[in-house]
């Protein structure tokens, strides 16, 4: 009986019999009460109560008790003997102090008997399952289960129900719509419901929901409406004049917590100064924000400080749609100049639903990095300012720490904004008791102690960063401003948008000015006439860059934001040029000479990689072309046979190596190209040993692959004609692989990229083959500024060319454009083609 009443249990928790027809519901629940009343017939046909002598006997057996002494208390003595029945007396008395013990013991069904595979235990792991999925609607499905639904009655001529639910808007779910006809379906909790009702008789529909009844709100004389929120799971029914005209069941998810964690452990970044925070986040409609809580683990009372961090697709701070259900990201926000910086902090990261429910990370401690300080002054005020985020009430010892800076102006060069700054902090903490006086003096300290690390040039290239960040954000959201209303006139927010780009102009023009100003001081300090020509013309002239301003003012102005941002473009490759003249001011004459004798060398081998790519694309050209020549005279040869009689002896085929006059000439050609440029890679691996010290690997292989190359050209000691394009293949990949390598010798050597930027991957050094000269198979004229090879060695202004014009392509790039090479080539080589298509493809492999 119990194996039947759980499985009818686990089918209504499922919610199995609701998704039934009426009839097969009926069907099911008859089929469940004969079983159970078949199985409780056959339970209860041999049942017997126990007599009081089996209980006993059990309570005796239970109990461990010997001699049976509940028998014992009730028997009586046969005979009248004094001896005997002082005997018997003792015994009764021997027989009742075992009464103590008595227990009645678990009870012992068999069931290990009539279940010897243990069934029984998957029916409890099903119920319990069963139980856990239907949660709050257990009560509400076991009624349904017992509850057949039929279907609704044929709907009159006119009838029209139309109902659909809403789920919430921080779901970004779809609207559910729910058959006319009937049927079930889950929603998400929060949900609204919406039935309409028009024609089909007279009457005001009613809605029932959970045996409670809503009224239709009538919208004409034919037309009704009924609107009802949807927390918990329900049976909704639709009636008109007692007639049921539809029925669903409903099922409600509920919205669970998101849960969010530390991917890894926090740390600080690799470089810089950021606070590495690697995360994950999960929830299952939507993320809505996300952030992070650091408090100072030495003073736990402190406010702590909030990061607001972004969620992919930019969905941050709450949304009314739904944000992405599973998100994972790293976070490095620089935290070094907060006055926590050095100190230790407890991180905690919290995440928000649509629903506003919240989760939380565990905790995790991390060390803020800290900027580091040289000089002296600077040192004593950030030691100040750390003390005083420990504890804000030890106000003495640092005014005493700032009046013994104050006293000693040499240390900071008798410099006046620098003593009014110290002695203004120490005034405030003086005479300032309110708490937020502590981190305004902080702040203080902070700026003071950057302005003696940095000088002015350094604060005004910090704030010059800080412009053009705050200039790109603004052209950011014109531009999404732009995207929103693409044809319409300006809005309010566009015009107050387009008034803040025009304001981020001005502070960017300004914070120029202010540098190139810094710069220039500090240049005359240093005595600029060390200073490169063309580095020093491009500091103290600023009119291109005032001519860059004006036109993104304009094209701000006139609604052109992509034109704005390409301005902004270049006047951000002017400022990198600025700066990269500095770092080579920096440099020793003879240092610097060197590095320039690098990045010409690094050119050299940039047009070596083109020169011996467009050997290799003639290669291939000839080899189609010998292809092609053969097939046409075998053709011809096999056309002439069939109209002579007798057949001739066919003439013999010609070797495959074997050329015309023009094609040996031009292999010819190809051969004293080879070696020509075998020559200049020798006498560069020689410059560049004699610069760095070492010689790349990947050169030496160069050389070998193009020995063997310029011997299958027939130009070598007594070589004969061959294939050269596997081994110019080789040679390419070589020159290329040795041109990262002279990248990376030159890092290592100079501190800094070929090109000039101190952080440049040595992987991207070696460049891209880009189309140049003067077209395959024709030596680049030769002129003024030009080495022997033909490349631009020197500008009119006597710099030197850094290859900028050229890229060595990675090995990926070459591979690909080789496979596509190939593959044209194979399908030129199929002549059954139509002629339209291979004339095509014959244009293009002699285009590219």
């Amino acid at each position: 009986m119990l194996a039947v009443l759980g499985l009818f249990l686990i089918l209504a928790l499922l919610d199995l019999p609701q998704r039934l027809p009426g009839i097969l519901h009926i069907l099911l629940l008859a089929g469940f009460a004969v079983a159970l009343g078949l199985v409780g017939w056959r339970a209860f046909r041999g049942f017997a109560a126990p007599g009081t002598a089996a209980a006993e006997r059990r309570l005796e057996q239970r109990s461990g008790l010997r001699h049976r002494p509940l028998a014992a208390l009730a028997d009586r003595p046969s005979g009248d003997d004094p001896a005997g029945l002082a005997l018997w007396q003792v015994h009764q008395q021997r027989a009742a102090a075992q009464l103590g013990q008595l227990k009645v013991g678990t009870p012992r069904p068999g069931l290990p008997a009539r279940d010897p595979r243990a069934l029984r235990a998957a029916l409890v792991l099903g119920l319990a399952a069963a139980v856990t999925m239907a949660g709050g609607e257990s009560w509400e499905r076991l009624r349904r289960a017992v509850s057949p639904a039929f279907a609704a009655p044929a709907a009159q001529p006119g009838l029209r129900l139309e109902a659909w639910i809403t789920p919430p808007a921080y779901t970004g779910a779809p609207p559910v719509f729910l058959d006319p006809a009937g049927g079930a379906a889950t929603v998400p909790a929060g949900s609204r419901l919406q039935v309409s009702v028009s024609g089909g008789g007279a009457g005001t529909p009613e809605l029932g929901m959970d045996g409670e009844t809503l009224a239709f709100r009538a919208l004409d004389g034919a037309s009704f409406t009924a609107e009802a929120p949807i927390e918990h799971g329900a049976r909704l029914v639709v009636r008109r004049g007692g007639t049921e005209l539809a029925h669903w069941a409903l099922t409600v998810q509920a919205d669970a917590p998101p849960t969010v964690a530390f991917a890894e452990p926090p740390a600080r970044a690799q470089r810089g100064l950021g606070t590495r925070l690697p995360w994950r986040a999960e929830d299952d409609w939507g993320l809505a924000s996300l952030r992070a809580e650091l408090r100072l683990k030495q003073r736990a009372e402190a406010p702590p400080l909030v990061l607001e961090l972004p969620l992919p697709g930019g969905v941050s701070g709450g949304v009314s749609g739904a944000g992405p259900k599973s998100a994972r990201g790293t976070a490095q926000p620089d935290l070094s100049a907060h006055p926590w910086a050095g100190l230790e902090v407890e991180v905690l990261l919290l995440v928000r639903d649509g629903a506003g429910q919240q989760g939380s990370s565990e905790p995790a401690t991390v060390t803020l990095p800290e900027r580091s300080f040289n000089h002296p002054v600077a040192k004593r005020l950030i030691a100040v300012r750390r003390e005083l985020s420990l504890d804000p009430e030890r106000r003495a010892p640092a005014r005493r720490t700032l009046e013994e800076v104050g006293r000693a102006p040499e240390a900071f060069e008798h410099d006046v904004t620098t003593y009014l700054a110290i002695r203004v902090a120490r005034a405030r903490l003086v005479t300032d008791r309110r708490p937020e006086a502590v981190a305004e003096v902080q702040d203080l300290l902070w700026e003071v102690a950057l302005a003696l690390e940095e000088g002015r040039d350094g604060r005004t290239q910090r704030a010059l960063q800080q412009a053009r960040e705050a200039l790109r954000e603004a052209l950011n959201e014109a531009e999404r401003q732009q995207a929103e209303n693409p044809q319409g006139s300006q809005t309010p927010e566009q015009r107050q948008q387009q008034a803040e780009l025009q304001r981020r102009i001005q502070e960017l023009r300004e914070a120029i000015r202010q540098h190139l100003e810094a710069m220039a001081e500090r240049l005359q300090r240093e005595n600029a006439d060390a200073m490169p020509e063309g580095a020093q013309s491009r500091l103290t002239d600023q009119r291109e860059m005032d001519r860059r301003t004006r036109r993104m003012e304009e094209a701000a102005r006139e609604g052109r934001n992509e034109d704005a941002r390409k301005e902004l473009a270049e006047l951000e490759e002017m400022l990198k040029a600025l700066e990269e003249g500095r770092a080579q001011r920096a440099e020793t004459p003879e240092r610097q000479q060197r590095r320039e004798r690098g990045q010409q060398q690094m050119g050299v081998v940039q047009d070596m990689v083109k020169r011996q790519s467009e050997m290799l694309d003639r290669s291939h050209q000839r080899a189609e072309q010998g292809e092609r020549d053969r097939a046409q005279r075998s053709r011809q040869q096999r056309q002439q046979q069939q109209f002579r009689w007798p057949p001739e002896p066919p003439a013999a085929a010609p070797q495959p190596g074997a050329p015309d006059a023009e094609a040996q000439q031009e292999r010819d050609q190809d051969g004293r190209r080879q070696r020509a440029l075998r020559r200049a890679l020798g006498e560069l691996m020689q410059q560049f040993g004699d610069l760095t010290g070492e010689i790349p690997e990947g050169l030496g292989k160069a050389d070998q692959a193009m020995r063997e190359a310029q011997e299958s050209l027939g130009q070598g000691n007594g070589g004969q004609p061959g294939d050269p394009r596997e081994a110019q293949q080789r040679a390419l990949r070589a020159l290329q692989e040795g041109g990262r390598q002279m990248a990376q010798s030159m890092q290592r050597q100079f501190g800094m990229g070929t090109d000039g930027e101190e952080d440049g991957d040595p992987q991207d050094m070696a460049g891209e083959n880009q189309p140049g000269g003067n077209g395959p198979g024709q030596p680049q004229a030769q002129g003024e500024g030009r080495d022997p090879l033909g490349r631009r060695s020197r500008d009119v202004n006597g710099n030197a060319d850094n290859g900028a014009d050229t890229r060595v392509p990675e090995e990926a790039e070459l591979l690909r454009t080789r496979r596509l090479q190939d593959e044209l080539r194979r399908r030129g080589a199929e002549k059954e083609r139509p002629p339209e298509e291979l004339d095509y493809i014959d244009r293009l492999l002699k285009r590219f």
